[in-house]
C-alpha cells in the first residue's frame, strides 16, 4: 500500500461508521423505491461506459485538450447530484462528465463537446473540462484549480439574497483545499452563513503527489472548516447510501438553516490525474489501485447491495452494463458525424451585448464604437 493509505480502513475511524444495512434505513435511503434504486445504479454504470469510450476516442484522435476521467468516482456525483431540489444547484471542477451525467446531460452532447462540434453542450467550445447545462441548474465544469469554489459560493449567496430555499453544491479536488481562493470562498460562506456544501472529492493524489506529501492537515481536510466556523464531515465515497444520508444532511443545514458544511468525500480516481499523467502508476502502487477496482470499486459494491434486497441478478447488471457501451458507442458516432463550428461563430457567446443586439438601446449605443477585424480583433475607434 502506498504513503498515503493503510490496509484496513478507507479513512481514520471508519469502523465507527453507520453498517451498510443502518445507512439503507435512514430516511434518506429508505424511501428509496426499487426503481430508484436500480436507476442510480444505471446511473454510475452509464458514467463508467462513457468514460471508457472517452478514453478510446482520445485515443484515436478524436479529440484534443485534456481529458480528466471519472472512473472509481461515480458514486460521489450520482449520490449527490440525486437529491437536489428545483432550487440547488451544482458546480465542479475540470474533472466534470460524471456530474453531467447525474443532472441529465445526454451522452450525445457531453461527447460532442469533447469532439469540438457545434452539436456540444458549450457549442464545441468548452472542450472536456467545460460542460455545463444552466437548464439543469449546472454551471461546470471549470479548468483552474479551485476556480469553481468563489463561483459556487457567490451561487450560494444569490440564493439567500433572492429569499430561495436551496444551495449549491460545491465541488473540488483535494489538491484544491490549498488554493487561496478556496479559503476566501470558505471566510465568506461562514461569515455570511451561506446555504452551501462544499464537497472535496478526496481521491488522494491531487495532480499526482499523495495528500501526506502535500498538505498540512491533521487526519481530515475538512477539518479545516472549523477556522471558519463550518461544520464539517467525512464521508465514504464508494458507499452510495453513505454519499446521500451525508450530502442530505448538510443540504438540510443550508435549505433550513443556511449554513454552509464542508464534506471529504474518500474515493479513488482509477486513471491518472489525467490521460497525459505517465507517472499513474509510479507515485502509487499498482497493487493500490488493484485493491480499488476489486475490493472498493463503488459500482460493485452498489450492485451487491442491491443483490442482497432482492432488486438485481447478475444478469439484469450485465444486461444495463451492455446498454450503456451501447449508447456510449452511439454517441461516439454522432459526435464523429456532427458538424464543427462555423469560423465566425468564435465570436459568439463572448460578450452578451453583441450577442442581444436590439434588446437594449444604452448598451446598443456603446457598442457602436467597436470593429471586427478580419483577424478577429476587437478594437475601439479613436
Amino acid at each position: 500500500m502506498s504513503e498515503a493509505e493503510t490496509e484496513t480502513e478507507l479513512y481514520p475511524g471508519q469502523e465507527d461508521e453507520l453498517s451498510i444495512e443502518e445507512l439503507a434505513k435512514t430516511e434518506v435511503n429508505a424511501r428509496l423505491t426499487p426503481k430508484d434504486k436500480l436507476s442510480m445504479f444505471t446511473d454510475m454504470v452509464r458514467i463508467r461506459a462513457f468514460e471508457a469510450r472517452s478514453l478510446r476516442a482520445y485515443q484515436q484522435g478524436k479529440m484534443g485538450g485534456f481529458l480528466h476521467l471519472y472512473e472509481g468516482q461515480e458514486a460521489v456525483a450520482v449520490g449527490t447530484v440525486g437529491l437536489m431540489g428545483k432550487d440547488d444547484h451544482v458546480i465542479t471542477a475540470y474533472r466534470d462528465h460524471g456530474h453531467a451525467l447525474a443532472v441529465g446531460m445526454s451522452m450525445n452532447e457531453c461527447m460532442a463537446e469533447m469532439f469540438g462540434k457545434a452539436t456540444g453542450c458549450s457549442k464545441g467550445k468548452g472542450g472536456s473540462m467545460h460542460f455545463f447545462a444552466p437548464d439543469k441548474n449546472y454551471w461546470g465544469g471549470h479548468g483552474i484549480v479551485g476556480g469553481q469554489v468563489p463561483l459556487g459560493t457567490g451561487l450560494a449567496f444569490a440564493l439567500k439574497y433572492k429569499g430561495k430555499k436551496g444551495c449549491c453544491l460545491t465541488f473540488m479536488g483535494d489538491g484544491a483545499v490549498n488554493q487561496g481562493a478556496v479559503h476566501e470562498a470558505f471566510n465568506l460562506a461562514g461569515l455570511w452563513d451561506l446555504p452551501v456544501v462544499f464537497v472535496i472529492e478526496n481521491n488522494k493524489y491531487s495532480m499526482g503527489t499523495s495528500q501526506a506529501r502535500s498538505s498540512a492537515y491533521e487526519q481530515f481536510l475538512a477539518k479545516r472548516g472549523e477556522g471558519y466556523g463550518m461544520e464539517w464531515g467525512i464521508v465514504n465515497g464508494n458507499n452510495l447510501y453513505d454519499v446521500r444520508e451525508k450530502t442530505a444532511q448538510a443540504m438540510k443545514k443550508a435549505h433550513e438553516e443556511s449554513k454552509p458544511t464542508i464534506l471529504e468525500m474518500f474515493t479513488y480516481r482509477y486513471r491518472g490525474h489525467s490521460v497525459a499523467d505517465a507517472n499513474a502508476e509510479k507515485y502509487r502502487d499498482k497493487s493500490e489501485i488493484q485493491d480499488y477496482k476489486t475490493q472498493r470499486d463503488p459500482i460493485t459494491l452498489f450492485r451487491e447491495i442491491l443483490k442482497n434486497e432482492g432488486h438485481i441478478t447478475d444478469a439484469k447488471a450485465k444486461n444495463i452494463e451492455k446498454a450503456a457501451r451501447a449508447e456510449a458507442e452511439k454517441a461516439f458516432e454522432f459526435a464523429d458525424k456532427s458538424p464543427f463550428p462555423n469560423p465566425e461563430a468564435i465570436l459568439e457567446d463572448t460578450y452578451w451585448s453583441l450577442d442581444n443586439k436590439g434588446s437594449n438601446e444604452e448598451i446598443d449605443e456603446l457598442n457602436q464604437g467597436r470593429v471586427i477585424f478580419e483577424d478577429g480583433g476587437i478594437f475601439d475607434k479613436d
